[in-house]
């Protein structure tokens, strides 16, 4: 069994292949879809942005890898040379880019996740992925905010707090808007450590980060038409609905029974 790159060298591996600058999030793409690492935990793409921030700022001018953007990091152009490959700039990094800022409030986020997904009970898990390849996280007892919808239509905004996410949605399966929701919509305070657990809620948020996190969930739930910018400044992560596995072991043995009716 060939062993793991080292999260360094597989994203030196991708960068030094792409010959131009990359966002982190697809960095981690490419890390899991060209097989470099097997072993990418829950939070691959948050791994990648760490190893690159951490080299840049501990290692300086020696780092191999330079920020071009808000999100986007490249090789240093002598490392290419060195390495035989041309480089080819994207953009230069803009004087007046912010460096991308973790909120601290939201850390994870997902839309439109179907409610047929989840095999509902009062510990429903609400499996979500980072990206394809990544361990699943369960994100029932995550607490935020959430949006009911009926098909596109936002019927129901919430909060989990004192009951958590899942509690709170598995309630709504037989309240008076048990009938009306197909699909729902949410955004965690709890951060995701790498090994897919949910951590703690901070003591205190810093009171500037408020008004942005607030205006990004509203945008990016919203879809609002006058705005340019999307939810850009949700700095959270967002995770991919995964069905729960039990549902398909239920639809196998629905199958398997109805087979078996027919063979009598």
């Amino acid at each position: 069994m060939r062993k793991d790159m080292s999260w360094r060298k597989a994203i030196e591996s991708v960068l030094k292949e792409a010959r131009t600058s990359l966002h982190y999030k697809e960095i981690a793409e490419q890390i899991v879809s060209r097989g470099l690492r097997q072993s990418v935990g829950a939070t691959p793409a948050a791994t990648v942005s760490a190893n690159l921030t951490v080299s840049i700022k501990k290692e300086g001018d020696s780092s191999p890898f330079i920020r071009t953007g808000k999100g986007e990091y490249a090789m240093r152009p002598d490392r290419l040379a060195t390495a035989g490959v041309p480089f080819q700039p994207e953009r230069e990094a803009d004087s007046e880019d912010e460096e991308e800022k973790q909120y601290g409030i939201v850390t994870s986020f997902g839309m439109f996740w179907r409610r047929s997904f989840v095999q509902w009970s009062t510990q429903a898990r609400l499996l979500g992925v980072q990206q394809m390849g990544a361990e699943p996280v369960d994100f029932c007892n995550q607490i935020g905010i959430y949006l009911l919808y009926d098909g596109r239509e936002v019927i129901y905004v919430g909060r989990a707090v004192e009951r958590p996410l899942g509690r709170r949605l598995y309630e709504h399966g037989a309240d008076r808007l048990s009938t009306r929701w197909d699909r729902f919509s949410w955004f965690g305070l709890l951060p995701v450590s790498e090994d897919g657990k949910l951590g703690t809620l901070p003591k205190a948020f810093a009171s500037d980060e408020l008004v942005p996190a607030i205006e990004a969930i509203l945008i990016e739930a919203l879809e609002p038409r006058q705005n340019r910018k999307r939810g850009d400044d949700l700095s959270a992560v967002e995770y991919l609905q995964q069905e729960d596995p039990e549902i398909e072991k239920a639809r196998m043995r629905q199958t398997l029974d109805a087979l078996a009716r027919k063979a009598l």
